[in-house]
């Protein structure tokens, strides 16, 4: 199944090659879960980030459908 992959700021660096440098169409298996994107994606165990499926926060166990769109952002700090 394909989903759409949004990465942010220092995320970006792990689009595919094909993308257009904000997203990315990504072929999973079906039942795939946010976590097994994140591994497609090569993005490292140890870097943070907030997962958003379809605009909702999300949990890396949650599973994918066909057409998700799943966005990544790094952690955000600061403000008053």
């Amino acid at each position: 199944m394909k989903i759409e992959v949004r990465l942010f700021a220092t995320l970006a660096a792990y689009l595919p090659d094909e993308s257009d440098g904000r997203s990315a169409a990504l072929e999973v298996a079906d039942g795939s879960t946010v976590a097994d994107a994140v591994r497609l994606l090569g993005i490292p165990d140890d870097m943070p980030f907030v997962a958003m499926i379809d605009g909702r926060d999300s949990a890396l166990d949650r599973p994918l459908g066909d057409g998700d769109v799943l966005s990544l952002f790094p952690p955000l700090a600061g403000g008053r």
